[in-house]
């Protein structure tokens, strides 16, 4: 709301001490104020007061009354309102005033100029404080609903997680395994790139089968996955280590569903020296979704621990 929507006191009175010297007669007066879209209704009784008894009023009565009944008429008097101060504030023909009036009126204007523009300032402040709350809230809302709508998603990942241990065909497991794992990467906006097939260049057809690629802090972890009764073992570790050694730069992310045996971690603490290769069980996972933590900040916790301790199957505290 500009200053001109309602005339607050310090500014009615410096008009009312200003529009009279401006105006070198009451008709004069009228007229200014008629010009800037006073409504006839407005100054029909001080137009018959000028016109029977000239000296029952005064300008400076006159312009008091007009823009205390402006005022008073609220929104509905904006435009004349608006229009009124316009007309003072840009004023230039000084010479039209009396001679003995014109100093003060620059005086007067000059003021009126300088009080609009402070009063336009804080306004304008106001106005930007209150589009900065108002973008603020919109954001938290925002954020507010991206979490909800993360939250449900992943509710709904955790539920398919855990039926799937309800499930007995091992082959239809192992691939719901994949994207449910891929969809619980993408919950904790971990860029996930899904299964994907290599193949030879010689016409040999699939030579590799990858479960999946995720980027964690700049580097890439090839994923493999695994839902075995028994202890993963050196065998079902291996191909994916060569996948990774065969790779600049990559590095491997193991996930099984049973624990890993002896040899097996064995063999992951050897290839350290050169391939980062970090051990993850599903029931690490799940204990992860129960406390609420955080699956990001959980896989780095293990990658740094894997790197610091030479240890490919650290145990990482789930927080949330």
């Amino acid at each position: 709301m500009d200053i001109s929507f309602h005339y607050p006191p310090e500014l009615l009175n410096l008009l009312v001490d200003t529009i009279p010297l401006l105006c070198r007669s009451k008709q004069d007066t009228l007229l200014f104020a008629k010009g800037a879209g006073v409504a006839d209704s407005v100054t029909a009784d001080l137009w018959r007061m000028v016109h029977t008894d000239r000296k029952s009023i005064t300008k400076y009565e006159i312009v008091r009354n007009i823009l205390i009944r402006l005022n008073e008429q609220g929104e509905t008097s904006l435009r004349p309102r608006r229009e009124l101060l316009r007309r003072v504030l840009e004023f230039e023909e000084f010479a039209a005033c009396w001679e003995s009036d014109r100093l003060k009126a620059q005086g007067l204007v000059a003021q009126l100029q300088k009080l609009v523009n402070v009063k336009d300032s804080f306004t304008r402040m106001k106005q930007e404080r209150e589009q900065e709350r108002q973008a603020n809230i919109a954001k938290r809302n925002a954020e507010m609903e991206e979490r909800s709508q993360r939250l449900g998603r992943l509710e709904a990942v955790k539920s398919d997680l855990f039926a799937l241990f309800a499930e007995n065909n091992p082959m239809r497991r192992g691939k719901q395994l994949e994207a449910v794992l891929n969809r619980l990467f993408e919950c904790f906006d971990i860029a996930v790139r899904e299964s994907f097939a290599v193949t030879g260049d010689q016409g040999e057809g699939v030579i590799e089968q990858i479960d999946g690629v995720i980027e964690l802090d700049g580097h890439l972890y090839f994923v493999e996955m695994k839902w075995w009764q028994s202890p993963v073992g050196v065998a079902e570790i291996s191909q994916h280590m060569m996948r990774v050694f065969l790779r600049a730069e990559a590095r491997a992310l193991i996930f099984s569903a049973s624990e890993y045996t002896a040899p097996a971690i064995v063999a992951c603490k050897d290839a350290l020296s050169q391939k980062v290769v970090s051990l993850c069980t599903l029931q690490e996972v799940v204990m992860l979704l129960e406390s609420g933590g955080d699956l990001r900040d959980f896989l780095r916790r293990k990658v740094q621990s894997t790197i610091m301790e030479k240890d490919p199957f650290p145990r990482v505290l789930c927080t949330s």
